[in-house]
């Protein structure tokens, strides 16, 4: 197998690298290292977000880097702050400049936020379908939706997400949400995909890794590509992002992925908020 990262068809025509390099929590002055340095291994998608405040440090590392702008996948998501259809346009257009790019790949509603905005996700979706009328996204999706949350924008929007971004791991597989989307031809991008490290110490784990002569990061993040889930491991340690990188030279067996996947704790094992709770908004 070679060490090439697939590009994933999406529902809209597009497509997008199944490996992707996230910024969360890296601070800014942190970010254009740490991209440069994934964009130089072989990374060409870069996950940021308003709220995580590195759009602008993520938009210098790509053009610094001296790969043409069509070469570099990018994603980026709407703030909590900017739900209002007339926020969200100003919100987008930032997002924009803040990233000095003409378009922007892939742009998400950050998270649904049922218990604001009088619960209206729909307006907001309908403000994205705009951008990609136009050409400025070319793909848009959603963020920590919920099967409800999914099931709503079926019934009242135009537009199909293309991706959904939520929590997945071995101790939350988040398996109804995944099953809506296989089933809407929706692709599952997985945050968190390591549990904020707290699988990599799990013996089952551990076992496979020494099993197939790997760390128990690849191993994990082997188990979410042949799951065909999306994955952005996030590190600012050059070691750490190459060794992200190198997981399309094997592959686990049947037996290992349902060992692995038999860690699934149900909600119990969710690591962050939960969709339908969530309700921060910054100041």
């Amino acid at each position: 197998m070679a060490n090439t990262i697939p590009d994933i068809p999406l529902n809209d025509g597009n497509t997008i690298p199944q490996l992707g390099f996230g910024v969360f929590q890296i601070e800014p002055k942190d970010t254009v290292e740490a991209v440069g340095r994934a964009l130089e291994i072989g990374y060409r998608h870069i996950d940021t977000a308003e709220m995580y405040g590195n759009e602008a440090e993520v938009g210098e590392a790509v053009r610094t880097s001296g790969l043409d702008r069509g070469q570099v996948f990018v994603t980026s998501k709407l703030s909590n702050a900017f739900h209002r259809p007339d926020d969200a346009r100003r919100a987008f257009e930032s997002t924009l400049s803040a990233l000095k790019m003409d378009y922007i790949d892939l742009f998400l509603i950050h998270w649904p936020l049922p218990t604001r905005y009088d619960g209206d996700f729909v307006s907001t979706w309908k403000v994205l379908e705009e951008f990609q009328r136009d050409g400025r996204a070319k793909s848009i999706g959603v963020s920590n939706f919920q099967v409800p949350h999914l099931e709503r924008l079926a019934a009242e929007a135009d537009v199909v997400p293309a991706v959904n971004q939520i929590e997945v791991h071995p101790y939350f597989g988040n398996e109804e949400v995944r099953a809506y989307d296989r089933r809407h031809n929706i692709i599952t991008q997985a945050w968190s995909p390591i549990a904020q490290g707290k699988v990599l110490d799990d013996p089952t784990v551990v076992d496979v890794a020494e099993e197939v002569g790997r760390t128990p990061a690849q191993v994990v993040l082997r188990w979410h590509v042949q799951r065909g889930d999306i994955v952005f491991p996030k590190s600012i340690t050059p070691q750490r992002i190459a060794e992200n990188f190198q997981i399309f030279d094997f592959a686990l067996d049947d037996a290992a992925m349902e060992r692995i996947s038999g860690l699934d704790r149900g909600e119990a094992g969710r690591q962050g908020p939960n969709p339908d709770e969530f309700d921060y908004v910054p100041s």
